[in-house]
């Protein structure tokens, strides 16, 4: 399981900005440790999280028990085991890290970054069943790197119906898992010569109607 880092803490100020009211559905997509499922809930929010992982299932039942929030816990696929709800918001930090065997199927801890050869295997997804799942004036707030295509993001959620732009941004230096590969996104062209830093957006999408 992938502990909070940088992006987390990124999509956690882009909750606090946009202040669910107390009551308020919220599904935390893909929750890990359960970081960003708890602010909500701190916030009076009724979460429920979603993770494909058994230990993350296993690390947000304890961590929600120890900070004594209520959290909904469900394990499966994206949103497989919420089909026919709807939110007041999404949360979602999906995988979105470029990689070089887009054949293999992540596997392990590799599964909280590996995410094909453009870094989209579940971006799309989310781009594409999100908007069923938000109630009108519904918001969906995710976060993911500039190399894995802002741009498409915002085209494929606008393409759906929903008022979308980047809200946040935030430079910071490559971590271990990029650096593991930063030759080959360097010869792709996703890494300009001598760049040593990666952009995050977080992107806000609304349902108007």
């Amino acid at each position: 399981m992938y502990a909070p880092q940088d992006d987390t803490e990124l999509l956690a100020e882009a909750l606090r900005e946009e202040a669910p009211p107390a009551g308020a559905h919220v599904l935390d997509l893909g929750t890990g440790s359960g970081a960003l499922a708890l602010e909500a809930a701190r916030q009076g929010a009724e979460v429920t999280a979603v993770d494909v992982s058994r230990l993350a299932v296993w690390t947000v039942r304890v961590n929600a028990w120890l900070a004594r929030l209520p959290v909904r816990i469900r394990r499966g696929n994206l949103f497989g085991p919420v089909r026919g709800r709807r939110y007041d918001l999404i949360l979602a930090n999906p995988p979105y890290v470029p990689a070089p065997d887009a054949g293999h199927v992540p596997r392990g801890r590799s599964r909280a970054w590996d995410a094909g050869w453009d870094g989209r295997l579940l971006l799309d997804r989310i781009c594409r069943d999100a908007p069923a799942l938000l109630r009108p004036g519904g918001v969906l707030l995710t976060v993911h790197s500039a190399l894995s295509d802002p741009c498409r993001t915002l085209e494929l959620l606008r393409a759906a119906g929903l008022k979308a732009a980047v809200v946040r941004r935030r430079w910071i230096a490559l971590g271990p898992v990029l650096r593991s590969r930063e030759d080959w996104l360097r010869r792709r062209g996703l890494l300009a010569p001598g760049e040593e830093r990666e952009e995050l957006v977080v992107v806000r999408a609304e349902r108007i109607r």
